[in-house]
């Protein structure tokens, strides 16, 4: 089994899709409406991702902005729209949610985990919101299938979260601290290499695979240059 590092790219589509797996991605983010910061995709997207490319996906399970799950009958739609992604094929999720007092909402993560009957899943960017990360990690530590963590160390951003980062990856391995953490958040290319240096194995872009913008697909070429930046 291959030890380089996880390169995740967000996707929208499969035309996105296929740019990234053809620029050497990994695995997939599939998210709909990036201007309210990537929401749960439809059924069919999901379905015709799917049928355009062989690696993980890894699909978005957020209805509503914010880190909120929203209102009882917005999570009773989040799990009905886990359960159609199920019966499509979708085995791999992203989530995330905070109750008021900034802890994870485990009330609603237990019952999206239950509905994933048995997915691999990342908790998101949630956890740069939360009261106490260390907290939260403990939280979450007996859930079944938390296999990563995608953070940028700070709600700022990796600019401001990379201490932080470096910290708990020295960490890899305690109570809480087995999954993966995946890099994402305003990283730049620049930022790779002493992540990469301090054991940082799994690194997360959106907007840096479009030089057109979120209105611009994928570019292969630009997934290319972060693989190749990640192998060192």
């Amino acid at each position: 089994m291959s030890n380089r590092a996880v390169l995740e790219v967000i996707a929208l589509d499969a035309e996105d899709a296929i740019a990234a797996r053809s620029g050497g991605a990994d695995r997939l983010e599939l998210v709909a409406d990036m201007s309210r910061d990537g929401l749960t995709p439809s059924r069919e997207t999901f379905a015709r991702i799917r049928a355009a490319v062989d690696i993980p996906l890894r699909v978005m399970l957020r209805l509503t902005d914010g880190f909120s799950a929203g209102t009882p009958d917005e999570v009773e739609a989040l799990l009905r729209a886990t359960a159609e992604l199920r019966e499509e094929g979708a085995d791999e999720f992203v989530l995330g949610f905070l109750d008021e007092s900034g802890r994870a909402d485990l009330a609603i993560v237990e019952r999206l985990v239950a509905a994933m009957a048995g997915s691999a899943w990342t908790f998101h960017r949630a956890i740069d919101r939360a009261a106490d990360r260390d907290g939260l990690r403990k939280q979450l530590a007996d859930l079944p299938g938390l296999d990563t963590y995608l953070t940028a160390g700070s709600a700022a951003g990796v600019d401001h979260g990379i201490p932080t980062l470096l910290a708990e990856v020295a960490r890899a391995g305690e109570p809480g601290y087995e999954p993966l953490v995946l890099v994402g958040g305003g990283l730049r290319l620049e930022h790779v290499p002493q992540l990469r240096d301090a054991g940082v194995t799994g690194f997360h872009i959106g907007g840096a695979a479009r030089p057109r913008g979120w209105d611009g697909p994928v570019d292969a070429a630009a997934v290319r240059e972060w693989r190749k930046i990640i192998d060192g």
